[in-house]
């Protein structure tokens, strides 16, 4: 008796990492336009984030409000978001290609 170590899944099923448990449904619908959708919206938002508080950090003097290291986590956190954003939107890009490709 040979062991076939090979994942079982339908033909066509692009993205499928493991076999079907049975207790998920049959249509259910992939999350990724969602997904593509927010990191397009968010990207710019959170890049002008970046710039408006990294400009308003650097125009900040000794005694305003609020003060400078925090205008600067503020412009870091939007920065990193930005990088999050930027980096979804290229790895849901690929995937829904791929998607795509497999339906043709």
């Amino acid at each position: 008796m040979s062991h076939d170590n090979r994942r079982r899944t339908r033909p066509g099923t692009p993205g499928r990492r493991s076999a079907r448990t049975g207790t998920e449904p049959v249509t259910a619908r992939s999350a990724l336009r969602s997904r593509l959708l927010l990191s397009a919206v968010f990207l710019p938002v959170f890049a002008a984030g970046t710039a408006v508080f990294g400009v308003w950090a650097a125009r900040s003097g000794p005694g305003d409000t609020p003060g400078r290291g925090a205008l600067v986590t503020l412009a870091a956190v939007c920065g990193a978001l930005a990088l999050v954003a930027a980096l979804d939107l290229v790895v849901v890009t690929g995937r829904v290609r791929r998607e795509g490709a497999g339906r043709r």
